[in-house]
């Protein structure tokens, strides 16, 4: 039986790019959803008719949402099931805005792989993954270091 899962310590491989597809669409509920339960008062995200008076003249989707979802989008295809855990997000940006309807994909680039030095079979994988809305544009950017299991380990 094959079952789903990302890959181990030693399928990660430098320089590799990996496409996450389907995307995900954006919608008000999403939006405004996130950003209540996150506590977020923020009315650039809630309020349409405070927004229209505001530079991009509609509501912004929470960027918080947008590095969730950027990060949830490489799941499948690279940590499920061989993640031991997350260690850090760096080099956060959001150089474009994302709004209701925008369709988000996500990329990644291993840019980095390493045994271990303390936890004998698992080892450190750095991603730099980067999110794209329908129209190409880049509208998130991060950096991803997470500890994943070696093949032999998890066995």
């Amino acid at each position: 039986m094959i079952e789903q899962r990302g890959l181990f310590l030693e399928e990660f491989v430098v320089g590799e790019r990996y496409a996450h597809r389907p995307g995900r669409t954006v919608t008000d509920a999403d939006n405004v959803l996130f950003t209540t339960l996150t506590m977020n008062t923020q009315a650039l995200h809630l309020d349409a008719a405070y927004s229209a008076t505001q530079p991009f003249g509609r509501p912004l989707v929470n960027s918080m949402w947008t590095l969730s979802t950027l990060v949830g989008l490489s799941v499948a295809q690279l940590t499920q099931s061989t993640l031991v855990a997350q260690l850090g997000l760096t080099d956060v940006s959001f150089p474009a805005p994302l709004f209701v309807g925008d369709t988000l994909t996500a990329e990644s680039e291993v840019m980095s792989v390493r045994p271990s030095a303390s936890r004998p079979g698992q080892g450190v994988v750095v991603l730099a993954h980067t999110g794209r809305s329908q129209n190409d544009e880049v509208v998130a950017t991060a950096t991803r270091t997470v500890l994943v299991w070696a093949r032999e380990a998890a066995a």
